[in-house]
């Protein structure tokens, strides 16, 4: 230390005495400062030049509590943390960078990132994380990327990423996420890639992505999205480039595609056998579209995409035949580039469309098999791990067995198979063991089977399988044991059966199952604790069934519902006393059941939670003035629509409202619906609410009818009355009081 201050002092030489005095203060302060080196964890190394600290795989179960407070990069991969506490991070403010990854962890705690205001980079990949609730990230306000990669998400709630205002990468790949909700990232408004590939999503909702200005990429490949949900894909104004490549769509509708700014569309290796010529229309802007690898057989010009520059048709059965000429003049007049490989006629298999002319494209005048196969590209000739009359694909590990007139389920599908479809052949039983070697497969298809038996074990050694396609069938009932031996299965399609009841305990043995469609069969009750077992459950849809009366403790111990669908039964009533039980619920339809009255109190069970609520086309006469009580803000959409209301109670505080549908109601447009008036009138919404009485205003919207002629009591000119009358009142007291005093006196 002397010769470091020496050295220093040797080197001033003009300066004065006092000037050197302060000069050597100050070198000594700087030599006695802590750096990181100073208080660095004896089993971490440390970088002063670059202010990191790197204690990687160490064994650490906790995160060190000397690390000094200066650090920016912290490295903690390969540890053993399990738990990130509350104010983990509190002494170390400053850190712009921090690792987590393979550090098993299982649970973020509430407030684990607070006072890392200035981080930017968080890896919290290859953990066991299975939820991420609202407050797993506040205090995260300067976070640019977040990656959550390879974890065993479930679930993320609604508003966790709410903090999360300059984020612009999050990484949600290689997880177990089965559905997007509405709003789920809400408050990403800088967000400009989101990755979600290689999750099990099936069900997107439709404002599953609103709010994302930012959003440039969206990956959803290697999902099971079975159909293509244009409502939500609409909401994303800004986005370039959609990859949905690996997911099990048949076909993509007329105008489905409906992004004004898109750029990049992957559709390639799906189970695609349709593209309607139309399905582009509203995407003026797509310069690329991938559709290699399907089960494409013939294709039609496309209208609508005047930017288009290059169609990807690789790996497609298309014929090279007269019924392609349409779209060859097209291509060519755009100058496009198309790669398609002919797979027939046997004189062009083989060939690339671009070596042909549109003219040599013919029909007819030569001796030709029909082509019935697959292209050459997508299975190699020695290749026999697939059952006869099937189709299997192993670069997308589905086997598809669809309407092949199947009497038995068939054996030696490749290992590894993921998507198994056997729809539409004729089974009659499931026996046991049926799939016992099917270790791999997620998702299985056995609608429209004339299945009538499931036979216990039938699904044993299925223990990846998620979700289970039984609709269109005859079962009737189910024994427990059906299900042994496939825990994780989640979605079960059990509609267009005929089951007169749901048997109690059926799914006692799926502790993961999250969605039960029971659709249009006929069940006519549920019966005290109907659905015991299955307690995780979040969506029920009973639609199309003849339920007249639900018992007060059907849905017991299903304290996590969200979604409930009693349309078209036959309840006579809002079943209030059931809902008793689902105070999370956020979904409730009742659309079509022969209600015509609502009384006092009807929703208060389920008021907090309550968001959407159906009670349309019933025949609905009368809500009693308290039938909304305890909704509110809370509520976003509300479906009136085709009743016999002449009247409504007042909805003054439905305040987050974002649909409401009136229409087609004989509302009575005297003065007892002027509170309904000014309500509708304070809306920036599109009602629907028209006059039936009197004559002088029918047909007219209730919001632009006349009401002039009712009294007006504003609440200002009441309040101000009252206080007059209360002045009044304390004068007269004041005088009596007075007078009172002056009697004594005398």
């Amino acid at each position: 230390m002397v010769d470091k201050v020496a050295v220093e002092f040797s080197e001033v030489k003009t300066v004065t005495a006092s000037g050197m005095l302060r000069y050597v203060a100050m070198l000594l302060m700087i030599s006695i400062r802590p750096t990181l080196s100073d208080y660095c964890p004896r089993i971490c190394i440390c970088d002063n030049v670059r202010s990191s600290v790197t204690c990687a795989n160490k064994n650490l179960s906790e995160v060190p509590v000397t690390i000094p407070q200066p650090t920016q990069k912290l490295d903690l991969r390969g540890n053993d943390l399990k738990v990130i506490p509350g104010g983990a991070f509190l002494p170390i403010p400053y850190l712009t960078h921090l690792n987590l990854q393979k550090c098993k962890i299982e649970r973020i705690e509430e407030g684990s990132f607070r006072g890392l205001s200035r981080l930017v980079y968080l890896n919290l990949g290859f953990n066991h994380i299975s939820f991420i609730y609202q407050e797993s990230f506040d205090g995260l306000s300067s976070l640019q990327q977040l990656i959550l990669e390879k974890n065993r998400l479930e679930e993320i709630k609604p508003g966790a990423f709410s903090q999360l205002g300059f984020l612009n990468f999050l990484h949600l790949a290689d997880n177990f996420l089965v559905y997007l909700p509405d709003m789920l990232f809400q408050g990403l408004q800088q967000v400009k890639w989101i990755r979600l590939s290689n999750n099990m999503i099936n069900t997107v909702f439709n404002e599953a992505f609103g709010g994302l200005p930012s959003l440039r990429r969206l990956s959803l490949d290697h999902n099971e999205l079975q159909f293509f949900p244009p409502e939500a894909f609409s909401r994303l104004s800004g986005l370039t480039r959609l990859e949905l490549g690996w997911n099990p769509m048949t076909f993509i509708g007329e105008e489905a595609v409906q992004m004004a700014s898109l750029k990049q569309l992957l559709l390639n290796n799906m189970a695609l056998q349709e593209v309607s010529f139309k399905a582009f229309e509203k995407s003026p802007q797509l310069l690329v579209i991938d559709l290699s690898n399907n089960q494409i057989r013939t294709i039609q010009a496309l209208t609508g995409v005047e930017q288009l520059s290059r169609i990807n048709l690789t790996g497609n059965a298309i014929r090279c035949d007269c019924y392609l000429r349409p779209f060859k003049e097209w291509a060519d007049l755009k100058r496009l580039k198309v790669d398609l490989i002919c797979s027939g006629p046997s004189h062009y298999r083989g060939d690339h469309i671009d070596s042909l002319r549109a003219i040599d494209l013919k029909c007819g005048g030569y001796s030709d098999e029909e082509d019935d196969h697959l292209p050459v590209t997508q299975k190699p000739k020695n290749e026999n791990s697939c059952p006869e009359s099937c189709v299997c694909k192993s670069d997308v590990k589905h086997a598809i067995c669809e309407n092949k007139g199947l009497q038995s389920i068939p054996k030696g599908f490749p290992a590894g198979t993921s998507l198994l479809d056997l729809r539409r052949n004729v089974f009659h039983s499931v026996p046991n063991e049926a799939f016992v070697v099917m270790k791999d497969v997620v998702s299985l298809h056995l609608q429209s089977c004339q299945i009538n038996q499931l036979q216990p074990g039938a699904f044993m050694g299925m223990k990846n399988l998620v979700y289970l396609y039984l609709s269109h069938n005859q079962i009737s009932n189910i024994n427990p044991a059906v299900f042994q031996g496939a825990p994780k299965i989640g979605y079960i399609y059990l509609d267009h059966n005929r089951f007169t009841l749901i048997p109690k305990g059926a799914f006692k043995l799926l502790p993961s199952l999250f969605s039960l469609h029971m659709q249009y069969n006929s069940i006519s009750s549920l019966v005290d604790n109907n659905m015991a077992g299955a307690e995780k459950l979040h969506w029920i849809y009973l639609t199309g069934n003849i339920i007249k009366s639900i018992a007060p403790t059907a849905f017991r111990n299903i304290r996590e519902l969200e979604k409930l669908h009693l349309d078209e039964n036959l309840l006579p009533e809002v079943p209030t006393q059931a809902l008793k039980g689902i105070p999370n619920l956020e979904e409730l339809k009742l659309t079509k059941n022969p209600i015509r009255s609502i009384g006092n109190g009807a929703f208060l069970t389920v008021s907090r939670s309550l968001k959407h609520l159906y009670l349309d086309d019933m025949g609905l006469e009368q809500i009693a003035s308290g039938g909304f009580v305890g909704l509110g803000r809370g509520i976003k959409s509300i479906y009136l629509e085709n009743n016999k209301l002449q009247n409504l109670p007042k909805m003054k505080d439905f305040t987050g409202l974002e649909v409401i549908n009136l229409a087609n109601n004989p509302f009575q447009c005297d003065c007892s619906l002027l509170h309904l008036h000014r309500w509708i009138q304070s809306l920036n919404l599109k009602v629907g609410a028209t006059c039936a009485t009197p004559k002088s205003v029918k047909g007219q919207t209730v919001r632009n009818a006349p009401f002039s002629s009712c009294p007006v009591w504003e609440a200002g000119s009441i309040r101000r009355n009252k206080k007059k009358r209360s002045e009044i009142g304390k004068g007269t007291n004041r005088k009596i009081r007075a007078g009172g005093k002056k009697r004594l006196r005398s």
